[in-house]
C-alpha cells in the first residue's frame, strides 16, 4: 500500500532543486465549499506527474493554480523556484512563457486558421519575422501530423485533430512544462493512444516535464512517473503504477482496476 498521508510524502515534496514544480500546502475554497485541502506535492524536471481523481476533486484547479490562473486561499506553487501566487502581471508572463497548457476541449480560436493558432503565442510573446513565426507553427504541426492543415478551421478537424493542433500551439513556444488537463477526453482508444505517444515523445525524447490530469488509467500508466490520487481535496494515495496497484484503498482499487475514461 501506498499511502500519501501516512507516508509523510503529501507534506514533505521533494527537495527544491529536484523539482520543477513544487506544490505546497495548497488550499482553495468556492463558495465556502473546500476544493483543494493542504495539497502538497513535487514534480521533478523530466517526468510525468499525473493526477487522478473523480469529479469534482480539484485536479483542474490544481492546474489553474500552478499556471497562475487561480490564487490560493493559503499554500504556494513554486515553478522554476518562482512562487506563482505572488507574481505581478509581467513576471506571470514571463514564467507562463515556460509552460503550455493543452485545455481539455482544446480551446482553440474558432475565427482564426490552425496554423494560426499555434502562431499566436509567437506572435503575442515573440519579436520573430513573420515568416519565421509560420515556418515555427508549420513545423509545430509537421511534428503532430497536420502538417497539410495549416489553412484549415478548426471546425473543419475532427475531436482528434484538434486535440493534436491545441498540443502543437501548447509546445510553439517550446516550453520545458505542459500541463495537460484529460488528453483522452470525447477521443476514441485510437486517437487516445496517439495523443498519448506524442505526449510521451515529449517526455522521452524532449525532456518535458508533464502534469497530466486524466481519468484514463491506461493512459496514466503510459504516460506517469509517477501518480496521485484526489479524493476530497487531499491527496490520499501517490506512487508509481504499481505502488497504486498494491494499495489498499477502496477508491484506489477502483481507479487502477478501470480500464478507460471517466
Amino acid at each position: 500500500m501506498m499511502d500519501a498521508h501516512a507516508s509523510g510524502r503529501t507534506g514533505t515534496p521533494e527537495p527544491q532543486d529536484e523539482a520543477t514544480i513544487r506544490v505546497e500546502h495548497l488550499t482553495k475554497s468556492f463558495g465556502g465549499r473546500m476544493v483543494l485541502d493542504d495539497l502538497s506535492f513535487a514534480v521533478r524536471a523530466g517526468t510525468a506527474f499525473c493526477l487522478l481523481g473523480r469529479s469534482g476533486t480539484g485536479k483542474s484547479v490544481t492546474l489553474k493554480h500552478i499556471i497562475g490562473l487561480l490564487k490560493p486561499d493559503s499554500g504556494c506553487v513554486l515553478v522554476e523556484g518562482e512562487d506563482v501566487p505572488t507574481l505581478d502581471r509581467r513576471h506571470l508572463a514571463r514564467v507562463r512563457k515556460r509552460m503550455g497548457f493543452l485545455f481539455q476541449e482544446g480551446a482553440l480560436f474558432d475565427s482564426i486558421t490552425v496554423g494560426e493558432n499555434v502562431a499566436f503565442p509567437l506572435r503575442r510573446h515573440t519579436d520573430l519575422s513573420n515568416e519565421e513565426i509560420v515556418r515555427r507553427a508549420r513545423a509545430r504541426l509537421e511534428a503532430v501530423g497536420l502538417g497539410r492543415e495549416y489553412d484549415r478551421m478548426p471546425a473543419q478537424l475532427s475531436g482528434g485533430m484538434r486535440k493534436r493542433a491545441a498540443l502543437a500551439r501548447a509546445m510553439a513556444l517550446d516550453p520545458p512544462i505542459l500541463l495537460v488537463d484529460e488528453p483522452s477526453a470525447g477521443l476514441d482508444p485510437i486517437t487516445s493512444d496517439e495523443i498519448d505517444a506524442l505526449l510521451l515523445h515529449a517526455k522521452r525524447d524532449q525532456g518535458k516535464t508533464l502534469v497530466v490530469v486524466t481519468h484514463n488509467i491506461p493512459s496514466a500508466r503510459t504516460l506517469g512517473d509517477e501518480l496521485a490520487l484526489l479524493d476530497g481535496g487531499r491527496l490520499v494515495e501517490r506512487g508509481t503504477s504499481a505502488d497504486l496497484e498494491r494499495s489498499d484503498n477502496p477508491l484506489c482499487r477502483q481507479f487502477m482496476r478501470a480500464q478507460g475514461g471517466g
